[in-house]
């Protein structure tokens, strides 16, 4: 029996939203796909490899990766944004590079990575001065916060985990990610913590943190789903935790 079919424009009919993910990543879809449903747009990703440990190195390799791992997501759909979830590789191949890499596959798609998308956040929220927390080793911290400071951001307080492996990120409690960002969120002259890694699950404590220290907090997940839906010209209001997700300007 052959049955009888309607066809509708699918499940990127509102929007079509790719990203990137590490290879290594443990996180990122859990904490950014319900804010992206939310919307109604449709998520799609795509896995990039990755070392196991997080250096210069090895973030800078994933730059020949990228074009490969972009053309993997549909082609059906045009993206209407494409975004590559490593805050730290952003760092080091450049949104420049990232944004060419993309477009080698998918050349209309807006295109953002977490650490792109941390400056928009901070600039939406008016913050200058930074708390800065981060899971990686001084070259991975030193060459991000070198890159906060051209963008005219003031690094106020800083503290880091020092880990190279992804897996030992990605297990970080939840507690403990509160508790580093209360530290130095609390520190004087701090107006918005900046907790940097798509693996570091932040999620859960976001608003917990920023009710204890009265100020907004920043994470490279809420970040990018932010950024995307923005750029995909959809509403962020209430898509997400934290201040961010409140905060209007559409």
């Amino acid at each position: 029996m052959k049955l009888p079919f309607v066809l509708d424009e699918g499940a990127s009919a509102k929007a079509a939203i790719g990203v990137i993910v590490l290879q290594n990543d443990e996180t990122l879809e859990s904490e950014v796909s319900p804010a992206i449903q939310r919307s109604g747009a449709a998520l799609y990703h795509s896995r990039i490899p990755c070392a196991r440990e997080v250096t210069a190195e090895t973030l800078a390799q994933m730059a020949a990766d990228l074009p490969y791992a972009a053309s993997l997501l549909p082609s059906a759909c045009e993206m209407d944004v494409v975004g590559y979830a490593c805050t730290s590789g952003a760092t080091v191949i450049g949104p420049e590079k990232i944004a060419a890499a993309i477009h080698q596959h998918h050349p209309n798609a807006k295109t953002t990575d977490p650490i792109t998308a941390v400056t928009a956040a901070c600039r939406h929220l008016g913050a200058k001065r930074l708390g800065f927390v981060t899971p990686y080793v001084a070259e991975v911290s030193a060459a991000m916060q070198a890159l906060l400071e051209k963008s005219g951001f003031t690094i106020s307080a800083f503290g880091s985990f020092e880990q190279s492996e992804e897996a030992v990120v990605a297990r970080i409690t939840h507690q403990s990610t509160y508790d580093a960002i209360c530290q130095v969120g609390e520190l004087d002259g701090v107006d918005v913590v900046f907790a940097s890694c798509t693996n570091l699950r932040s999620f859960d404590v976001i608003e917990r943190a920023e009710a204890t220290m009265g100020k907004p907090v920043i994470t490279s997940n809420q970040a990018l789903a932010w950024h995307m839906l923005r750029l995909a010209g959809l509403p962020t209001l209430s898509m997400g935790p934290g201040r961010l997700f409140r905060t209007s300007g559409e």
